[in-house]
């Protein structure tokens, strides 16, 4: 009889492993002094004293008694056991289950999660600002407790250690404050919340500086709010201010300070503070890295040789900082940054990353490199440090699968977007020259050509995906290297060599790009119209959002893929017939390619790497040259 007489035993945490349902045998039922309890759970929020020893879970007294066997059988609302929530909840057949508890075991197991919680709501739905205020109040008390208890008893961590427990949770109770952020966020700057939390980021527990990262982290979030009560505009304006007030307490410096302290913890320097931040002002990229020694870190943190998260997040902090932003890719230089890229890639030049994460890693120091190479110091750099040659070996190697398949590895087409990037502009003139000593042709022409790329199972797949890139490094190599060169003679041979295959599959590019652009006019002209019948005027922005569709429709390809047949039509009499040929079984003529070189020649931007005392031809002049010859054939 006394195993009859059991109950489940409450669970500690929000996840209830529930028993079997409670069956009519059972005439047993539990009572609990609720009253007793509650008073423990309000007194929890007169101070923190006594919030401390609720929170342990102590001195919680249950009792069991006899309940009448008929009286408990009169209870028509539940199912047999009792089972409060037996016709509330269903599978997805229909089929009814609940829970297993009765009104009474819910109420006692809802008022132990709220005593654990100090009383704290678990969703935005009770959050009000009367709410609010009180979580900011507690959060206000614990971190004076314990900043005053620290201060009397720095060397006997026993008198601090529940004080710092209390921190710990008025600091989390701070994260459901993101999903009410029109309401929260100006309360969170007025009462000082917000400065209290970047002052502990000098808190001498670093459990305790994770904790207010986390915070923050979640406060700052782009999707921070509840979408469906709360306004876009309204949301943005409060998050705006936060992060000013973020800002005016050097949170930045703050937080780069920790990274050395905390680049071991397993969620310290992973949270995306500096991405919302930064994402909310890209500008303060530069303040990043010319107030703190962010960049510093970022590199020693990749180079370590195992892989991890935080090494994962490092490489992303890097791309974000280098993005559009000029004075940092000049200090990635100053600090041996390409040579330190170089050195992480050529790892790649053997294998493949390992997993999905490292992946990603090696996609982020690519794209780093990329954006770095925008400048002429870092192009300087990369050919100073073997930048093309390595490029080249990556390009080349491929994996033997047997004696006759081979499988490309992951990194080609990444060394080919690199290239195209160091190739650019007069400032890669020595970098073309290089990548054809470094035999980079053949590479570059076995990609352009699409070979089929044979895989495992059999099935095949053309490697197109690398065109785009392999088209701006043909462009490139055309404008800088030098007339009658060896180098350029050697290029130049390619598109005559196995009876003109090259032209035939620019051609062919050609074809499916105005194909892709024809389609895109088609669209962007039907919404002119309706814009037009709706009384729209058509503004200069209008106009140039078609004209990026456009170029992102196929027109980019057409206009390099046409400035290539006009140096190849230019420089060689074979081929020229090749390509006027070709063209008129389609119906078309050089005409096409003059036309599109001339919408090419009005929207070309000025070459900002260039200097005053480059003395070779500007793309416009380059232009103004095909066109001319072009149209004159």
């Amino acid at each position: 009889m006394a195993d009859a007489c059991k109950v489940p035993k409450l669970p500690g945490s929000k996840k209830r492993q529930l028993p079997d349902a409670p069956t009519p045998d059972m005439l047993k039922r539990i009572r609990m002094d609720t009253d007793s309890l509650s008073a423990e759970t309000s007194s929890t929020r007169n101070g923190d004293a006594e919030y401390s020893k609720a929170e342990k879970g102590k001195a919680r007294s249950v009792t069991i008694e006899d309940v009448d066997e008929d009286a408990s059988e009169q209870h028509s609302d539940f199912a047999p056991g009792g089972d409060a929530d037996y016709f509330a909840e269903e599978d997805e057949e229909g089929r009814f289950f609940g829970g297993g508890l009765t009104d009474e075991q819910k109420t006692i197991l809802n008022i132990f999660d709220n005593a654990e919680n100090g009383g704290i709501p678990d969703g935005s739905d009770d959050l009000s600002l009367t709410s609010i205020r009180k979580i900011l109040l507690r959060f206000e008390r614990a971190a004076k407790k314990n900043q005053d208890q620290r201060s009397k008893y720095p060397n006997d961590p026993t008198k601090f250690i529940d004080s710092e427990a209390d921190l710990d949770m008025a600091i989390k109770a701070l994260l459901p404050l993101a999903q009410v952020s029109t309401i929260a966020y100006p309360e969170l700057l007025r009462s000082g919340t917000a400065d209290a939390l970047v002052d502990l980021l000098g808190h001498e527990n670093a459990d305790i500086v994770i904790d207010v990262v986390e915070v923050i982290h979640e406060l700052t979030d782009e999707d921070t709010g509840n979408e469906e009560e709360e306004e876009e505009e309204s949301r943005e304006e409060v998050l705006k201010e936060l992060i000013e007030g973020l800002l005016a307490k050097s949170i930045l410096e703050l937080l780069v300070q920790n990274l050395v302290r905390l680049n071991e913890k397993e969620e310290s320097d992973r949270q995306g503070v500096f991405e919302n931040i930064l994402g909310f002002n890209p500008d303060l990229s530069t303040q990043l890295v010319s107030k703190t020694n962010i960049l510093t870190w970022v590199l020693e943190r990749i180079t370590v040789k195992t892989h991890d998260e935080n090494r994962g997040y490092a490489a992303e902090l890097l791309s974000i900082l280098l993005q559009n932003n000029h004075q940092n890719r000049l200090a990635l230089g100053d600090k041996s940054g390409v040579d330190i890229l170089l050195k992480l890639l050529s790892q790649y030049r053997q294998r493949d990353p390992a997993d999905a994460d490292e992946v990603e890693f090696m996609e982020n120091i690519f794209d780093s490199l990329c954006s770095a190479l925008i400048e002429p110091e870092i192009k300087e750099s990369f050919l100073k440090e073997e930048g093309v040659d390595l490029m080249v070996l990556i390009m080349k190697v491929t994996w033997p699968i047997d004696n006759m398949l081979r499988e490309k590895k992951q990194s080609r087409s990444l060394a080919i977007k690199v290239l195209d990037h160091a190739l650019s502009g007069t400032a890669g003139t020595s970098n073309c020259e290089t990548f054809v000593e470094a035999l980079g042709l053949k590479t570059l022409f076995s990609a352009f050509m699409g070979k089929v790329q044979k895989q495992k199972n059999g099935a095949t797949t053309l490697a197109n995906e690398d065109t785009s890139h392999t088209l701006g490094i043909m462009a490139s190599l055309f404008s800088n290297l030098a007339s009658e060169s060896k180098a350029r003679i050697r290029l130049l041979a390619k598109f005559v060599e196995n009876n003109y295959e090259k032209v035939d599959r620019l051609l062919e590019i050609r074809e499916q790009s105005e194909n892709r652009l024809k389609a895109a006019e088609r669209e962007i002209e039907q919404e002119r119209r309706d814009l037009i019948a709706d009384g729209v005027i058509i503004s200069e922005d209008d106009e140039e959002s078609s004209y990026l569709r456009k170029l992102d429709s196929g027109l980019f390809v057409l206009q390099t893929v046409d400035y290539i047949l006009g140096w190849i039509c230019m420089e060689d009499d074979g081929i020229r017939n090749h390509v006027t040929k070709m063209l008129d079984r389609k119906n078309k003529s050089l005409k096409d390619i003059v036309s599109v070189l001339t919408l090419y020649r009005e929207n070309v931007g000025e070459d900002e790497t260039r200097t005053q005392d480059d003395i070779s031809p500007t793309q416009q002049e380059i232009l103004d040259g095909l066109i001319t010859f072009l149209s004159g054939c």
